[in-house]
């Protein structure tokens, strides 16, 4: 087998591995780097969350507020505050936008 096939099957291998993002998959990264603050059930009254005023992504209203874009957007940049503050860590450099696309269709599933 030549290199180029073998570079070729390994990209294939990634992309594959890459685009088979499960639900279990995003519950567990909710858990490793939201639960903190929005706390196990994405109410957001962590005492983090509470001090940094998290919305309760169980209430229908809160989650007809925010698009999928921008929860994307938020969760790959992170977000200030108008003073400059940070309010949520980026995640651009530790989840893929897959896994990111998987967190915020696992917060739809939060509301109740």
């Amino acid at each position: 087998m030549t290199m180029k096939k073998i570079i070729l099957l390994a990209a294939m291998a990634g992309l594959a591995a890459t685009l088979n993002v499960k639900a279990d998959d995003a519950k567990d990264n909710w858990d490793a780097t939201c639960a903190k603050c929005h706390g196990p059930d994405g109410k957001g009254d962590t005492k983090m969350g509470t001090r940094l005023g998290c919305k309760d992504f169980t209430d229908a209203t809160v989650q007809a507020g925010f698009t999928d874009d921008a929860a994307f957007k938020a969760l790959k940049e992170g977000l200030k505050s108008d003073d400059d503050k940070t309010l949520m860590k980026s995640y651009g450099d530790t989840l893929s936008d897959d896994q990111i696309k998987a967190l915020v269709a696992y917060v739809r599933t939060l509301k109740k």
